[in-house]
């Protein structure tokens, strides 16, 4: 099996309903996310995917939430904004460009977002 990885950063605020504590209070992060791509086979120019088609991918995705609040975004109006539902929210939205862009060839592997240098949250299936 053959692996990519890139990582990007983007800033968004939130808060988490029904939670007892500092972050019930509207507070904002300096995110990092890592998309791990997994799959069998390389292309003809032997590279699973490219990084810049990678970065490409997960663009929008990222463009969509910085510098937002991200309790006023779909599907986090309705689901907590937490590291881990970030996470899936990555995996989900980078796993359907990605099985158009390669027929199935490539997956996600796992997404994971930190909320600071120490603290993370991974997702996959």
């Amino acid at each position: 099996m053959y692996e990519v990885t890139v990582d990007a950063g983007f800033s968004s605020g939130h808060y988490l309903r029904n939670y007892h504590g500092r972050c019930e209070n509207p507070h904002g992060h300096n995110y990092k996310v890592r998309v791990t791509l997994i799959g069998k086979e390389l292309d003809q120019t032997g590279l699973l995917l490219d990084f810049k088609q990678l970065k490409h991918v997960m663009r929008p995705v990222i463009d969509r939430i910085d510098h937002q609040m991200l309790n006023d975004l779909e599907p986090f109006t309705e689901i907590n904004p937490s590291a881990e539902n970030l996470a899936r929210y990555f995996y989900d939205q980078t796993s359907d460009q990605l099985h158009e862009m390669t027929s199935g060839r490539v997956r996600v592997k796992d997404c994971t977002i930190w909320e600071t240098d120490t603290t993370s949250a991974t997702y996959y299936e």
